[in-house]
Parts: C-alpha cells; structure tokens; sequence
C-alpha cells in the first residue's frame, strides 16, 4: 500500500520516538559476547588473601582449559563416568603440583597449557569467561584449579560447593567431594563430609568438567554449625 508523504513522515518520526526510548540496557550487550577478562579476574599478588565477607575463596590457580570435544550433553554426568574422567592423568604431576603463575604443563607433544593465578572478583570463579578472555574456547571442556589456605591451628570444616556442571574436590590429596550430574552452579548446592584442616598450609584442589553452556564454581569453608569459617589467609604456593 502506498502511503502519502505525510504519514510516511509520521510513521517515521513515530519510530524514531520508539528506538529512542528503549534504554541503554536493553540493547545487546556485546560485552556478553566479546568478555574481558580484567571484567572478573584480577592477577593474583604475594600479599595473601583473605576469603570474601560471605567466606569464599576468590584466589585460584586455573589451568587454562582441556579441551574435550567427545562432550556434546551434560546428561552423561553421573557418578560413574565423572569418577572415571577425573582418575585420567593429563600430565605429570597433575595431583601433586602447586603451580607458579604462568608454569607450562605438557599433555602430548603438541599441546601445552599454562596455570593462571587470578583473584575472582565475584564470589564464583567464572571459567567460561577465564576461557574467553584468554581467547580460548570455553565449552567441552575439563578445568582444574588449585589454591592454598593457611589456617592458624587445626580446624574441621566442611567444604560448602557449587558448580557447574560436574565437579570433584581434594583437600591435601583426600578426596572431599563430588557434584555429578547436569547441575546450575548453586550456592552450597552440595556440602562435604567433615574435613579436618592441619594448622599451617592446606591445598584445595578440584576439577569442573562441562559440555556446552557455562561453567564456574563457588566454595567456601563451613564450620560444624553450618556458619562461613573465616579465620584463614589464601596463597598461591
């Protein structure tokens, strides 16, 4: 249908007023797209840290990710299969290293991955934008991440855990526990047995495994009446 040069101006005006009205926020946030990873990460210093005021561990060690591209549905997290996956040796040391900011760790003769020692600046450690912001691909794929507690005298505790998707976690080499299935990341979505922390250094290690979608986690420390521990510093060695 033709329109008469009137109304296609105020067809036209009538629009301009619609676009205009719509606030900055409802546009597309292309930062969604191309993250940057200062956005959620800072690098990590000697000073040692402090858990956050809800008593989440925000300094981590993280591996940059291993890439697993036979992964195409989180429903295949069960026990079974994440106790199988996280038994494989990747690389030597791969229980045992408490690794230095940039350390290179060999997985074949073509691939080598490096350790990244970042502060998170939100209470989950956001792996899928640790992927990103190093240019790396984010999904099917396995994480491993590292961090050190110092705590004045011996304490039991229980680890307070939320990832996504299926997640296992040690302390000092025992393992604590293990998140399965196709999960959201919750805060204390899982709670572990008790565990008892030696005075002095304490190592906390765990592995996120994800297929499409993202990926983080979120832990902190829980005392015997369910309240955050606190009373702890966070190293990188």
């Amino acid at each position: 249908m033709l329109l008469n040069p009137i109304r296609r101006a105020a067809l036209a005006a009538l629009a301009l007023g619609l676009f205009a009205a719509v606030p900055a926020k409802a546009q597309l946030d292309l930062s969604y797209h191309h993250p940057v990873l200062e956005d959620y990460f800072t690098p990590a210093s000697a000073t040692p840290a402090s858990p956050d005021p809800d008593g989440f561990i925000l300094r981590w060690s993280l591996l940059e990710p291993i890439a697993k591209p036979e992964i195409r549905t989180n429903a295949i997290f069960d026990d079974s299969y994440l106790n199988e996956e996280f038994a494989k040796q990747y690389f030597d040391g791969q229980m045992t290293i408490v690794p230095k900011d940039g350390q290179k760790v060999k997985l074949d003769k073509k691939t080598r991955l490096a350790w990244h020692c970042y502060d998170s600046r939100n209470y989950n450690v956001k792996l899928y934008r640790f992927a990103t912001g190093l240019g790396l691909h984010p999904t099917e794929a396995l994480y491993l991440a590292v961090t050190v507690i110092n705590v004045p005298e011996d304490v039991t505790v229980r680890l307070s855990v939320g990832s996504n998707s299926g997640s296992k976690w040690w302390v000092n080499g025992e393992e604590a526990i293990l998140l399965s299935g196709d999960r959201r990341m919750v805060m204390d979505d899982c709670v572990s047995k008790k565990v008892t922390l030696k005075a002095g250094r304490n190592v906390i290690r765990g592995a996120v495994i994800n297929g499409p979608g993202m990926s983080d986690f979120c832990i902190r420390l829980l005392d015997l009446q369910g309240r955050p521990y606190r009373n702890f510093t966070v190293t990188n060695q």
